[in-house]
């Protein structure tokens, strides 16, 4: 629209306006195209990254073989947020800010299941990034991720959320449900800094990549903001997050499956093993018997979960959702499930998730 108005203008004053007109209406131009921090409106790629740079640091730790990574300002009173896989098990972090001056920083909190984490440094002269909205997040929208890959510092690669609702696993059989993919270039370093959307919005933290090289092969990952805006707050507060856990395994419900149970549906969560002394011990019937499920040996015969109060479930990630947005530890949930051909319903308290799970990123 501005390019159009513009050619129209431009042709106006090759006809008949004096120089002081031209004036005023290069500078009405000028001004329609100085960035607003605040503004609603997309932005060209140089003016984003002047606007969000000075937000984007350096996590760095010295310990060992060293590690370092990317992070970004979420507060004036200097909180970062970063990934926890940067400063897993360290004690010594420093940050490197905008205007090149090293701070050490304090591990305020951590959560290792869904790889954030947040550190805190004294510095009074810090911009903010603006947190966006999940549900305006839009599949092949332009995006930009802002980091340091390979030590290469404020590095900028761009591309689009290739897909939403991605499952991210975790080294202990945990998920990360909600992840964008992205194919804006990620590699090792990146973790931990922002994917903006075109305002100049953090609408993700980038996290992992998927590769067979170590290095960015177009597919990469980022905790969603709506993560980040539920769990941030608690590691500020509590230190720690505390993520509700029903403590069952198993897979989702497939055509085989189906054939293998004699289930009138192929969807659903059939659950597989359940966790000793969990909530759902004693509740949830796990499986029985093992059949062959696409080439592999798999517990079949248990409950399959159809619904968790209202939401229906398709698979697991419905259930990780369900889960993160909407319960804490010591809610009660209820249960669809198909137990031998017939519906019931059962009710559970949900608990906490054990102890910290251990984490290898290659990113």
């Amino acid at each position: 629209m501005l390019l159009f108005i513009g050619a129209v203008i431009g042709g106006s004053i090759a006809v008949g306006y004096n120089n002081h007109q031209i004036a005023e209406i290069q500078e009405e131009l000028q001004d329609a195209n100085t960035v607003n921090i605040n503004t609603d409106q997309p932005q060209t790629y140089p003016d984003l990254f002047e606007q969000v740079e000075k937000s984007v640091v350096t996590v760095n730790s010295f310990e060992g073989e060293g590690r370092q990574g990317s992070g970004f300002v979420y507060s004036e009173d200097g909180y970062i947020i970063t990934n926890y896989h940067v400063i897993q098990e360290r004690e010594n972090i420093e940050v490197t800010i905008s205007d090149g001056s090293t701070e050490t920083a304090d591990i305020v909190g951590e959560d290792p299941y869904t790889d954030l984490a947040v550190l805190k440094i004294e510095s009074n002269d810090l911009r903010p990034l603006e947190l966006g909205d999940l549900n305006e997040v839009e599949i092949t929208e332009p995006v930009i991720a802002v980091g340091n890959p390979f030590g290469f510092e404020s590095s900028v690669s761009s591309g689009i959320v290739s897909q939403k609702d991605r499952l991210l696993p975790l080294q202990g059989g945990f998920s990360i449900p909600n992840v964008l993919q992205t194919d804006a270039a990620i590699n090792p370093g990146n973790s931990g800094g922002p994917l903006l959307n075109m305002k100049g919005e953090v609408i993700g933290v980038n996290t992992a990549i998927e590769t067979r090289t170590g290095t960015s092969s177009g597919v990469g990952f980022a905790i969603p903001v709506e993560t980040v805006e539920r769990v941030v707050p608690e590691l500020i507060d509590n230190g720690e997050y505390e993520h509700a856990w029903l403590g069952i395994s198993g897979v989702d419900v497939g055509p085989e499956i189906a054939d293998a149970m004699d289930l009138e549906e192929n969807t659903g969560f059939l659950v597989a093993e359940v966790v000793e002394e969990g909530p759902s011990d004693d509740k949830i019937i796990q499986g029985d018997r093992s059949a062959e499920i696409r080439g592999e040996e798999t517990l079949i015969g248990g409950d399959v979960i159809k619904q968790i109060d209202d939401q229906k479930v398709r698979g697991i990630e419905d259930v990780l959702v369900y889960l993160a947005r909407h319960t804490e530890p010591g809610h009660q949930v209820e249960l669809e499930i198909i137990r031998d051909g017939d519906r019931e319903t059962i009710d559970i308290t949900l608990d906490s998730r054990p102890e910290v799970i251990e984490q290898d990123n290659e990113e």
